[in-house]
């Protein structure tokens, strides 16, 4: 499943809700990975490709145009390096997805990467998870450290490959 969008079944509650909000800027794509998926994501700015990254995981798992804004989430993480901030950061939306909350989120924004203390503020705006109304994708399992890269010569993107 190189490049593009994943496919979904929707139903026509499902199809509503994607018509009742504009539809969300998309800057990634999944790459083939030996029974793993490996996500691209890219943006502006670094916040904007983390950002990305998040809602690639998430996209993976849902159609996440069926998702409505309706609660907030927030989610801070700390890391050593730029490479476990970023980790720890995706384990940590991906908590707020498996633990209790099954919280989903239309979109991710990060509010500020502190680069010096490896710290990262960030907010989603969602839903709880409901199989009636969101589409069932693949389970992700966890982040890997594998393979991951953040590069910013030219545009800023990540590589992270996820556990599924």
């Amino acid at each position: 499943m190189a490049g593009g969008e994943r496919e979904y079944s929707l139903t026509e509650e499902q199809r509503a809700v994607k018509a009742k909000y504009p539809p969300l800027t998309r800057k990634y794509e999944y790459l083939d990975h030996t029974a793993d998926v490996q996500l691209h994501a890219w943006g502006d700015t670094l916040e904007e490709a983390f950002e990305q990254c998040a809602m690639a995981m998430f996209g993976y798992m849902t159609d996440t145009e069926t998702v409505e804004p309706l609660d907030t989430v927030e989610v801070e993480a700390e890391g050593h390096d730029m490479l476990s901030l970023l980790f720890h950061f995706l384990d940590e939306w991906l908590y707020k997805f498996s633990a209790n909350e099954f919280f989903i989120p239309r979109e991710v924004k990060v509010l500020y990467i502190d680069r010096m203390q490896f710290k990262i503020r960030s907010i989603g705006w969602g839903e709880e998870f409901s199989l009636p109304k969101h589409p069932q994708g693949t389970e992700v399992k966890a982040i890997t450290y594998s393979a991951m890269q953040i590069c910013e010569e030219e545009k800023p993107e990540v590589f992270v490959i996820i556990d599924i």
